[in-house]
């Protein structure tokens, strides 16, 4: 037993100090809350207001801002989602003016702007005009840049600073969890006082891990500079103002107050390393925490770096670079590695700035000093390819046989290849989705995708190919038809898409008259992002088509699943007609030949949202269940054809494989009895039968205690499965665990579309302390455990990657789940044995072992969880995690889990 600290869960918005276990997204709600704080602090009545539009990696920032509602009322702080993304920019816009007319209520209003990296490509124009106007004395406009550098969960990999250097924005680069709490305070006050807006880099390695922050409003004193004298008349919005006053304002003052700011607050500065350096390290953002890892992989401390002529200068603020820190951390150089991922953003200001100076380094990036390729400017970079470059630049001048092993260490473990994997799980439409149906097209027709889930309908058998950016659905067919053979297509359409801007994509095709049937996706819930609502209250059905008739479309259908919620006199569209989905065919058959552009809006409530709701009681529940008697099932497949469900699955008999239906993870769709099988039998009245709680004494002391592993350095936990069962539960409960006993902890969840049945590889760190801990991410075989609860994900490249022969040790469970290709083949074969060797050659003989989690943790216990928590205690009870009992139990019970653990288990 270890002494545990005392948490609640209330402690990541509430603890006014000390340290915290929370996410990035929980520290960006966090931030206005702290703002507010302190302007009271220093005398400021201050109020905040927070809108943008949602989108991985800041995905579920509105789902926290919505839950922490009261809390942000108490602040008075308003959160208003946009409806898109630039409208929600010149909102935040319009918070710097309330005080022009002498009209207002507070001293100043912080705005706080939010939007994935394409939403803030198209709102260029609204974002210009905002740092042109300026900000207030006591407000302040804060840019969250939400950027996909590797398209983990978009359709393009992107980098938001071009677009910030563009309209003239300072961007500043956190590197974890801490700073993006303590850069953004800096960026209000960098913003009150420079006039300007100012951006926060947001990657999934920082914003959407999981660290222990620490908290004290006296650790972030944040000091105006006394080294630039403002103009007169500050910086700050004024009115009247002309658009050449305010030019010149910006590029005479505004990018100069920022640089003195940012060298005021020490932002940029020399980490590691003395006067006597010759190989220098310039870095910054998510780079940092891989220059981090790397240095600890190197052995390289302070001593060392001091020791090997090593310097190593952090950049906070990566645009515009402060020119004095840099110019103080080049000196006596001769070499300067810039370490930063994508396009050389920080490398071309290095170079820039440098040019000409006497004796300036030589500088290398992208590419080497030889030309040669060092860090490219596609994809992203990890620690070992910049352990690499260190290490061997440093090797190139001494011959210490400490680094020159660690440096071959790494080289070995980056050389090591795996396979191509025997399976992939790939996101899928969850059972009872409504575009299993909604997305089918006519024999002889296509369709074209979009943003949302039925994008997955492209490595389906739908027909559907090719993509536009999200509100351009319909657009690139204007651009084809003239030059095709093929006279109509089919676009799908989500309606959170046409809300956002994609009903302007139909007023295009209006007015080109072209040959296109747009299907309106009615789903009532932005499922990709965690099953909002939509940021309107009155986008029902009928306002649907009363829009599409206003554009000018004439022929105009509603599909469905439920006719009777349309009754005679219900307030659609004149003309509107209503069909069950039955008649999907044969309607699309119709609309293609019809000429100009039709719609028809197809109204399903989302599966995964039909879930939630039940569960809370607002959605109704058919007292009715669909079984396979396996005694009559013919094993055809066809149910699941017709479906598309991946509720169906196989089941092996003696008498060759049948079909089963999943009642756990059933929906209720009711599509499968569309294949015409004697073998179905509908059931009323019916409740599944759950798995017997034991009335269990056993105590910790009961319990056989492993011997824990040690941590030296830090211990790389994998915890890989499907999404939707629990994994990223599993790492939140061991990074809590890490928490109360006072480790450093740095968890990171690869997600992407997983929540749709596909692939999340839960990366975690666990330190001494939180300074030993560099990216969160789990490097090339810099795992010390692989925990996993689906084989299928264990056997794929990424998790193998973490593998290192002879130190991994991995417990896998053997449960064989289908994937989405199994409903379109009903022969189907899982690759078991070829998944199972992969591991066990990655890990090296006898460190591997197989275990029936779900079907032993099922019978035990019985919660839906329940198998990948078997797998966590069949992993702590062989000695693989670092986490006392204790702390795995209160972990649990601060999570809400209800779980009876026993000796068995």
């Amino acid at each position: 037993m270890t002494d545990l600290q005392t948490v609640s869960l209330d402690d990541k918005y509430l603890k006014p100090k000390g340290r915290v276990f929370l996410t990035g997204i929980q520290a960006l709600v966090r931030l206005p809350l702290e703002q507010r704080r302190r302007d009271l602090a220093a005398g400021l009545n201050t109020a905040g207001y927070i809108s943008g539009y949602r989108g991985s990696p800041l995905g579920q920032y509105d789902q926290q801002l919505t839950r922490a509602k009261k809390l942000l009322d108490e602040h008075h702080v308003v959160f208003q989602p946009g409806v898109n993304e630039d409208l929600a920019a010149t909102a935040c816009s319009g918070t710097q003016q309330a005080a022009l007319d002498g009209e207002n209520k507070y001293d100043g209003v912080f705005a706080i702007w939010y939007a994935k990296g394409p939403g803030v490509d198209r709102s260029g124009d609204a974002l210009r005009h905002a740092n042109l106007f300026g900000t207030a004395a006591h407000g302040g406009y804060l840019c969250l840049l939400g950027d996909d550098h590797t398209c983990e969960s978009s359709t393009t990999a992107h980098q938001s600073e071009p677009a910030m250097i563009d309209a003239m924005i300072p961007v500043l680069n956190p590197a974890g969890v801490q700073e993006i709490l303590d850069y953004g305070l800096i960026g209000i006050a960098m913003s009150r006082y420079s006039g300007a807006l100012v951006a926060l880099k947001c990657v999934h390695d920082t914003v959407e891990s999981t660290v222990s922050a620490e908290i004290d409003p006296a650790r972030l004193p944040i000091a105006l500079p006394d080294d630039f004298p403002l103009p007169e008349g500050g910086l700050n919005i004024r009115w009247p103002d002309t658009p050449l006053a305010m030019e010149e304002r910006l590029h005479r003052f505004k990018l100069e107050a920022a640089k003195a700011f940012a060298r005021a607050n020490r932002l940029d500065r020399t980490v590691m390393g003395g006067e006597d350096a010759w190989l220098g390290v310039a870095t910054t953002g998510k780079a940092w925490l891989d220059t981090v890892q790397a240095l600890d992989d190197l052995g390289i401390d302070e001593a060392r770096a001091r020791q090997l002529g090593l310097r190593v200068y952090k950049v906070g603020m990566s645009w515009p670079l402060e020119p004095r820190g840099l110019e103080e951390a080049a000196r006596g150089l001769s070499r300067l590695i810039v370490v930063e991922e994508k396009r050389p953003l920080v490398e071309d200001q290095v170079r820039s700035l440098l040019y000409g100076q006497p004796n300036a380094p030589v500088i290398e990036g992208k590419h080497d000093r030889m030309g040669r390729t060092l860090f490219p400017s596609w994809g992203a970079i990890n620690s070992n390819q910049v352990a690499l470059a260190i290490g061997r630049a440093l090797l190139e001048r001494t011959h210490d046989p400490e680094l020159a092993e660690r440096v071959a260490e790494v080289e070995a473990r980056v050389a090591v290849t795996t396979d191509d994997p025997a399976m992939l799980r790939l996101p899928y439409f969850c059972p009872g989705c409504p575009h299993n149906t909604s997305t089918k097209v006519p024999e002889g027709s296509k369709a074209r995708a979009g943003i949302g889930c039925h994008y997955m309908a492209q490595w389906m058998d739908r027909d559907t190919a090719r993509y536009t950016q999200m509100g351009g659905e319909g657009a690139s067919w204007l651009g084809e038809a003239p030059f095709s053979t093929r006279s109509h297509v089919f676009q799908n359409i989500g309606d959170g898409t046409f809300y956002h801007s994609g009903s302007l994509a139909i007023r295009a095709a209006m007015a080109a008259k072209a040959n296109v049937t747009f299907k309106i996706l009615y789903n009532d819930a932005v499922a990709m992002t965690g099953g909002q609502k939509m940021e309107t209250a009155n986008l029902d059905v009928a306002e649907v088509t009363r829009l599409l008739h206003a554009e000018g479309v004439q022929e105009i259908h509603v599909v469905t699943d439920e006719p009777h919620k349309y009754p005679i006199g219900y307030d659609l569209a004149d003309g509107v007609k209503i069909h069950h989905r039955d008649e999907l065919d044969a309607l699309q058959r119709r609309l293609r030949t019809v000429p100009g552009v039709t719609a028809m809006v197809y109204d399903q409530t989302c599966a995964a949202e039909k879930r939630r709701r039940r569960k809370r009681g607002e959605f109704p529940n058919p007292d009715k269940r669909v079984v396979i008697n396996e005694l009559v099932c013919e094993g055809c497949g066809d149910c699941g054809v017709q479906s598309n469900c991946v509720a169906v699955q196989p089941v092996e008999t003696e008498l060759g494989r049948k079909r089963k239906i999943d009642q756990s993870a059933c929906n209720k769709d009711f599509s499968c009895l569309k294949g015409f099988c004697p073998s179905f039998v509908t059931i009323e009245g019916a409740v599944l039968k759950k798995g017997q709680r034991r009335d269990l004494t056993a105590t910790a002391a009961d319990l056989p205690m492993p011997a824990l592993p040690a941590i030296e350095g830090t211990y790389g936990i994998i915890v890989t499965g499907i999404g939707g069962t629990g994994v990223v539960t599993i790492a939140a409960l061991l990074g809590m665990a890490a928490h109360l006993e006072n480790k450093g902890i740095a968890a990171i969840d690869m997600i992407g579309l997983a929540q749709k049945g596909g692939a999340v590889l839960s990366h975690l760190k666990i330190a001494k302390s939180a300074d030993e801990i560099g990216s969160p991410r789990v490097a090339a075989g810099g795992a010390k455990v692989l925990i996993g609860c689906d084989q299928v994900v264990a056997a794929s490249k990424p998790a193998l990657a973490t593998v290192r022969a002879g130190v991994t040790r991995a417990v896998v469970n053997l449960e064989e789940t289908f994937t989405g290709d199994f409903t379109r083949n009903a022969d189907f074969s899982f690759p078991a044995e070829r998944l199972r060797r992969a591991i066990t050659r990655a890990t090296g003989e006898g460190l591997a072992e197989f275990v029936d989690g779900s079907r032993i943790a099922t019978g035990l216990i019985g919660d839906s969880i329940a198998t990948n928590l078997f797998m966590v205690g069949y992993a702590w009870q062989r000695g693989l995690i670092p986490l006392g009992l204790d702390a795995l139990m209160r972990a649990i019970e601060l999570n809400g889990v209800a779980v009876a653990m026993n000796q068995s288990a």
